[in-house]
């Protein structure tokens, strides 16, 4: 964690300072992204401008790409000029509360971590997690790994903490991430809708990572998406149900239960949805089924017929 964050409030904007004002001093805070660097600095970095461009200078885990060196020292530069917290001139009430709400999260954290021979070690366990500064903070996460199933529902509340994705609050916004890791370390089968209900994530390699944790799981998680992929009506779910299978395709259960609800014509006119299936189909064995599957290619037209033949050309090699 960034060694100088302390929680003080940041400056609050008044009426007679807002983001339009800057221009006359003559200062050139024209970038949509600026709000949002300053927001960072005073969230992890105590309002420093030194100690963010420290931080991003090492290239530390908090680093975010949308953040540009160059920019960050300019408005470090800005701020000299204008002798005034660019947190007063460019952030709202709203964005200053929010700034608390993140400060007083590592002050609670860093609380618990100082607790010695605490009752319940749980909360301690992860509140290391969180504020770990480690890209795989191999020396935590064994630490909950070693508690197993006793310590998931502490696990499950914290990925079903709006907070823990923001990454303005502490660990960035990539603590589910370690948390759904953990949760396929362990294997318990009360994980599992909880890691699918975090499915759909825009970045990518966090999907990954909830993917490989619940195939962890194993057997509870295949019944779980198999009984989703099934359910009607037909929606968000199935999609997200067939996707996820895709990390069981290997099994002939999986497989068939796939082919057979392939070929629907309801879930054929669902083309994300018909897609995953298709791929699961991979896993058909005998060439009965096979062959059934290539004779509803037959049927198919466009992207489905060339990922079914694409599928049919895996079987050949």
């Amino acid at each position: 964690m960034p060694k100088s964050n302390h929680p003080h409030q940041p400056n609050r904007p008044d009426s007679e300072h807002q983001p339009e004002e800057a221009s006359a001093f003559n200062i050139p805070i024209i970038e949509a992204v600026d709000s949002q660097i300053v927001m960072h600095r005073e969230a992890h970095f105590a309002g420093q401008f030194s100690d963010m461009l420290e931080y991003y200078m090492q290239g530390g885990k908090g680093v975010c790409a949308d953040f540009e060196l160059k920019r960050i020292q300019e408005l470090a530069d800005i701020e000299v000029r204008l002798k005034e917290n660019l947190a007063g001139v460019l952030l709202s009430a709203a964005d200053a509360d929010k700034i608390a709400a993140a400060r007083q999260m590592y002050q609670d954290l860093r609380e618990i971590c100082e607790v010695k021979n605490p009752r319940n070690k749980y909360p301690r366990f992860i509140a290391e997690l969180i504020l770990a500064e480690e890209e795989f903070p191999e020396k935590e996460i064994q630490a909950i790994m070693a508690e197993k199933s006793a310590i998931v529902p502490d696990l499950i509340a914290l990925l079903r903490s709006e907070e823990m994705y923001d990454p303005l609050f502490p660990g960035y916004g990539l603590a589910p991430q370690l948390v759904a890791q953990c949760l396929g370390l362990i294997g318990d089968k009360r994980a599992v809708i909880a890691l699918f209900e975090i499915l759909g994530d825009d970045d990518f390699f966090f999907e990954e990572g909830t993917l490989r944790a619940l195939k962890a799981v194993g057997e509870p998680a295949k019944n779980f998406l198999l009984m989703v992929v099934k359910g009607r009506p037909y929606n968000q779910d199935n999609v997200t149900a067939a996707l996820a299978l895709l990390q069981f395709k290997e099994l002939p259960e999986v497989a068939l239960a796939c082919f057979a609800l392939l070929q629907l014509p309801e879930v054929q006119a669902n083309l994300p949805l018909a897609t995953y299936l298709v791929l699961a189909c991979e896993g058909l064995l005998s060439a009965a089924e096979r062959q059934a599957f290539l004779s509803l290619s037959a049927t198919m037209k466009g992207m489905l017929r060339r990922d079914m033949e694409a599928i049919a050309h895996i079987w050949k090699e």
